[in-house]
């Protein structure tokens, strides 16, 4: 698939099939992330890879409601697979206390923004990107019970979920709904300035 293509067809998709990925495909998705822009090659992300179903309802369970019952939840249960994203903020402190740097401290206040969760995002923006050209579709979300995650999953204190993805086969594809069908704004744009 062209760049282009895969750019204008990726969307949250949040219905799947039950059916499981091609190994290599995940391999893929999962390869591709690490090409993500990282500050000063830090690198600290973790992607911890749920793709068996055992796993992939225990992701459930720590994170949403069991009785919860809705489309929505619905839909995305049913994904073979889950990535979570995650950021450790120590990985870059550290990085830029190293003397190639120039700093000699790891001081939270030199960063304007955190370029931890920044780097992590866009390596699940390449794992969204990589599911559109292998076919498949994926959902970027938000884990709202880091604790629960940690406690079920044994992640280390100093990375952070950004989000998680589902990802699998689409089962519905029937055009813009919901937030979607707001259509999308072409007044972010400001060239030269901020205008209007």
């Amino acid at each position: 698939m062209e760049f282009q293509d895969v750019v204008r067809r990726r969307r949250m998709v949040r219905n799947y099939s039950t059916d499981p990925l091609a190994p290599e495909q995940l391999d893929r998705i999962l390869a591709n992330a690490l090409h993500a822009p990282s500050a000063g090659f830090s690198q600290g992300w973790a992607f911890l890879v749920l793709d068996e179903r055992a796993d992939v309802d225990r992701f459930w369970a720590a994170t949403s409601d069991p009785d919860a019952d809705n489309s929505w939840l619905r839909g995305m249960r049913a994904a073979p697979c889950i990535v979570v994203p995650l950021a450790s903020k120590d990985a870059y402190l550290d990085r830029y206390a190293e003397p190639d740097k120039g700093w000699t401290d790891r001081d939270e206040k030199r960063w304007p923004i955190p370029y931890w969760y920044t780097d992590a995002a866009m390596a699940a923006l390449l794992m969204l990107l990589t599911a559109t050209d292998e076919g498949l579709g994926a959902c970027f979300f938000g884990v709202p019970d880091q604790d629960e995650l940690r406690r079920e999953f044994g992640i280390p204190g100093d990375y952070t979920a950004v989000g998680a993805i589902t990802i699998g086969r689409r089962t519905d594809d029937t055009g813009p709904k919901g937030s979607v069908a707001r259509g999308r704004r072409t007044d972010v744009i400001h060239r030269g300035g901020w205008q209007g």
